[in-house]
């Protein structure tokens, strides 16, 4: 049987929820494009089934922030996925603020184990430094998911380095993120 990967693409395209800017660009544009990205490697492998949580560039999740969120584990949960995995850009006052990290609920967990995996396979696609695992239990998307869930900041919006590498090669995220799910299934 198939794995069942629930890729949420973060933030919304407006208010309510819409994410980070930095260098010109917005967090859920970023995180969209990846995650159609992602899903698109999924699907080519056998061994996935994958939805994603936005399904065009302009799709609005909820009316508020809470609504957002809720919706995005609502549709993992009620499609019954195996793995949670949402997409972020980090942003920072300090533009020099770099690298990759993946926050978890707990550690060491599954999802611990599947976020180390993440961060190795986007630190040998994309060079991007691997910050490693922190533990948010308050984030509502790895509170209220029904499975491992994993959420992925792929780089810093504010450092013009990295904000330019999302926009530019985003298929160097999808695949270190693909690479590592593969890594971590045994594959």
């Amino acid at each position: 049987m198939a794995v069942k990967i629930f890729v949420d693409q973060g933030h919304n395209p407006r208010n309510p929820n819409s994410g980070a800017e930095g260098n010109g660009l917005n967090e859920q544009d970023l995180t969209y494009k990846i995650g159609v990205l992602l899903a698109q490697l999924l699907e080519e492998d056998p061994r996935f089934e994958v939805k994603l949580s936005r399904n065009s560039p302009t799709e609005q999740l909820g009316t508020s922030n809470a609504t957002s969120l809720a919706a995005r584990v609502n549709a993992a949960n009620e499609w019954g996925a195996d793995y949670f995995i949402s997409l972020h850009a980090n942003a920072s006052d300090i533009p020099t603020a770099s690298g990759s990290e993946a926050l978890v609920y707990s550690a060491p967990s599954t999802a611990s184990a599947l976020g180390e995996d993440i961060l190795a396979g986007l630190n040998a696609e994309t060079g991007i430094p691997n910050r490693g695992i922190s533990l948010r239990p308050g984030l509502y998307v790895l509170r209220k998911t029904q499975m491992p869930a994993v959420l992925v900041e792929m780089g810093f919006i504010s450092n013009a380095a990295e904000a330019a590498l999302m926009d530019t090669e985003p298929q160097l995220f999808a695949a270190g993120i693909y690479n590592g799910i593969v890594d971590y299934i045994g594959g």
